[in-house]
Formats: C-alpha cells, sequence, structure tokens
C-alpha cells in the first residue's frame, strides 16, 4: 500500500501518499490523446496533428496533466478500497515529482462522520391533540366566504373590540428615549384583531376598547426583528379607537357550494372536513418529529462537514427566496436579507444536515428503506388531500429523478420516526 490515513478530526482524514518508482506512460498516453483532439496546429485540421508533434510541442504540459490524472485516479481508487465516505472535492498539497521517478502528495478531504447515538428509550414527547375543531372548520369557511363578506360598521355603543372585528384606529408609538417616529404612527388605520399583522401583543392590548376609547399599549419589539435599533425594544402605542367594524358573511348554500367547485353543502362540509383532518394530523406529527430532532441534536454532539452545510444552505436559500418575494421582496433586498441573516441561514443548514445524518443512521439501524409500493401509498394520500387527480400527481412524481428521489426520502424519513417513536414515551 504506497498511502496512510490520518484522521485531521471527525469528519476529515488526510491521506497521504508515496510511491517510490511510478510509470506515467498510461497517463501521458490519454493525456498526449486528450491534447491532440484539442490542438489546432497550423498545417492540420483541428484534432488531426501527428501524436509526436502534439508530444514535442506540449511535452511539459502533457506531463503535467498526466501527473494530475495519476494522482486523481489513485486518490478516487484508494477511497474506494477504503470505503472512505467522502464528501465533496479533496484539498490537494505537498506534491513531490521526480519526473519518471517519484511522487508524492497529500489529499484532505471531508467525510460522513461516525458516530453513535444515545440511548433515546427514554424520552418523553407530549403529542398535540389531532381533533378538528367546530371553530377550525367555521374558519374555513370564512375564508372561502370572504371576498362575498360585507364590512360594516358596528352601531352598538357598547360593543367591545373583540378577535375578528376590524379596527378603525389612530396609533403613535413611544421609544423609551420619548421620541416617536413617524414610522410609528398613523391615522384612520384599519386593523383585523388577531390576524398577527402588528408586533405580538399589540392587537391582544387593544381588546376590550369601546368605540371613541384611548389606550396606551405596551409591546416589546421581537429580538428578530428586521430593524435593528428596535430589536428588543419597549415601546408604547398611544391608540384610539375610532370605529369598529365586523364582517358580515352570506349563508352558504349549496349554489355557493357549487361555485367553489363542490356538489353541495354536504360535499363540501365532508371533504373539507377530511382534507383538514389529515392537515391536523400532519401538522401534529410535524411538531412532533421537530420535538424527537431537536432533542436528538441535542443529546448527540458530533462534527458535520462544512460542505454539508454549505450545500445544504443552498436549498435554505432557495426556500427563502420563494416565500420572501411572496411578502413583495426584489432581489436586492433578498441579498441584504442573506446578508443580515447569514448565521440563522447557516445554523438552520446545519441543523438539517445534522438531522439527515442522524436519521440516516437510524434508518439503517432498523433496515427501512422506502418502496414503490410506499410511494403510490403516499400518491394516494396526496390525492385524497388535494382533490387532484391521481395521474397528474404520479406523472409529477414518477416522470422526474431528482424529485421522486427527494419523495422517497422524505418516506424513508416518516417510516423512521415510525420506527423510533415505538421505543420512546409518547402520550
Amino acid at each position: 500500500m504506497s498511502y496512510t490515513i490520518q484522521n485531521v478530526n471527525d469528519c476529515t482524514k488526510k491521506l497521504v501518499f508515496n510511491f517510490e518508482k511510478v510509470d506515467l506512460s498510461k497517463e501521458i498516453k490519454a493525456a498526449v490523446l486528450a491534447k491532440q483532439a484539442d490542438s489546432n496546429l497550423k498545417g492540420f485540421r483541428k484534432g488531426k496533428a501527428p501524436l509526436e508533434m502534439v508530444q514535442k510541442m506540449f511535452g511539459p504540459q502533457i506531463e503535467n496533466d498526466a501527473l494530475h490524472r495519476f494522482i486523481s485516479n489513485e486518490y478516487f481508487e484508494a477511497v474506494k478500497k477504503e470505503n472512505i465516505r467522502a464528501v465533496g472535492y479533496p484539498q490537494f498539497g505537498n506534491t513531490k515529482y521526480e519526473s519518471g521517478q517519484t511522487v508524492a502528495f497529500e489529499a484532505t478531504v471531508e467525510v460522513i462522520p461516525d458516530f453513535e447515538l444515545k440511548d433515546y428509550s427514554k424520552y418523553t414527547f407530549k403529542k398535540e391533540s389531532e381533533a378538528v375543531t367546530e371553530e377550525d372548520f367555521e374558519t374555513l369557511k370564512k375564508n372561502y366566504l370572504a371576498p362575498k363578506a360585507e364590512v360594516t360598521e358596528v352601531k352598538d355603543a357598547a360593543h367591545k373590540l373583540a378577535k375578528g372585528d376590524f379596527a378603525v384606529f389612530n396609533f403613535e408609538g413611544e421609544k423609551a428615549d420619548g421620541t416617536k417616529p413617524e414610522n410609528m404612527k398613523a391615522q384612520d388605520y384599519m386593523l383585523e384583531i388577531g390576524s398577527g399583522q402588528f408586533i405580538p401583543g399589540f392587537e391582544d392590548g387593544m381588546i376590550g376598547l369601546k368605540k371613541g376609547e384611548k389606550r396606551d399599549v405596551k409591546v416589546t419589539f421581537p429580538a428578530d426583528y428586521h430593524e435593528e435599533e428596535l430589536k428588543n425594544a419597549p415601546v408604547i402605542f398611544h391608540v384610539e379607537l375610532l370605529e369598529i367594524k365586523t364582517k358580515n358573511f352570506p349563508e352558504f348554500t349549496d349554489e355557493l357550494a357549487k361555485e367553489f367547485g363542490f356538489e353541495s353543502v354536504a360535499d363540501f362540509n365532508a371533504k373539507n372536513k377530511e382534507r383538514m383532518q389529515g392537515q391536523k394530523k400532519r401538522e401534529v406529527q410535524s411538531k412532533l418529529q421537530q420535538a424527537i430532532l431537536e432533542k436528538l441534536i441535542e443529546e448527540n454532539k458530533f462534527e458535520v462537514p462544512v460542505a454539508l452545510i454549505e450545500d445544504q444552505k443552498v436549498g435554505v436559500k432557495q426556500d427563502l427566496s420563494k416565500t420572501l418575494k411572496q411578502q413583495g421582496f426584489n432581489d436586492q433586498m433578498i441579498g441584504l436579507y442573506f446578508e443580515r441573516w447569514n448565521d440563522d441561514v447557516t445554523n438552520k443548514a446545519a441543523f438539517q444536515v445534522r438531522s439527515g445524518l442522524i436519521l440516516d443512521k437510524l434508518a439503517k439501524k432498523y433496515n427501512i428503506e422506502s418502496t414503490e409500493a410506499d410511494l403510490d401509498a403516499k400518491i394516494d394520500e396526496m390525492v385524497t388531500q388535494s382533490g387532484m387527480k391521481k395521474d397528474e400527481i404520479a406523472k409529477f412524481y414518477k416522470s422526474n429523478d431528482s424529485i421522486k428521489r427527494n419523495l422517497m426520502y422524505a418516506i424513508r424519513e416518516e417510516k423512521t420516526f415510525t420506527a423510533i417513536m415505538k421505543e420512546m414515551k409518547v402520550s
């Protein structure tokens, strides 16, 4: 064996190669042929110059190309032989070459870390209720009816502002130093109470007001607020309620149900309750899985290849970019966002990488794989939840290898969670 392997850290290895006698004739021949195909020498058509002439004119470059071929081939052969789970491309260094005789070089590469998971059988988690309430269903109906609803003023002077009402009000924000910035004040502003459009605590602070009343609403801006000077800042908003409005929804009839693509009110109720139940189940399961991952990552510390994190950041940024564009961000604003929140993006990517490595290890422990039958079952589930045609969904996921591979990986993770939760205490 012409190499040794050194462990730099848990996810980095260095391969040190030393060949006391080396024959590069095979690599030189390949390099000459490659150079011939690319050469455009005077008097010859491109790629048709004699090999002897090509080697004579480009000798040093050809020998250098041959050396790189040799180094690359030896590295990949060693990685394959030693079953090294390399990540990304290696960093070559300390190359020493004596023409026609000796070659020495080093290759440093990140690898998938080898780690052992601590016992997780004592973990306890509380699962939220999967029940869909009548309130949830009424909210869905109102979402359908919202475009046909009429917003009218509440005439009852005794009516107190409540969630779901629309408040028309004046407000002025006052910072701790007594200043009242222009961007913290407005006149005749209309806000749906409970919509979550304002700083957390603001809308709740207005609940109970009557028309014409004034109130000071104290809030603290979030730690991740987009304006640096307002992060964690206490602010008092001086509020005057001018008017209370409410939405009056029309009666939900069979005619309206047909407009929304259903046969009747009964058909609307049956299909949407089934979809909401499936959606609620997925949301509850997703929260539980997130809690399990956070616990596993907290309890199991191991180094992660930088290359994996950087690759994952690309996907995180793509997902965030879509969300930000939906919120009205342009490309310049998105660029500034990623500059400011680079650490958050990196942490999110690192969490996803660690999660993937842990779930992969657990999947192998339980011999879990995703099958074509699993894929068909998942497509049937999507049909029920979306109302789309099965052949359309099947074509989308089965006609693109990358999309299909991602879904199969997600199915494998779901099956892995099912397996490990049987060994945990989930109430």
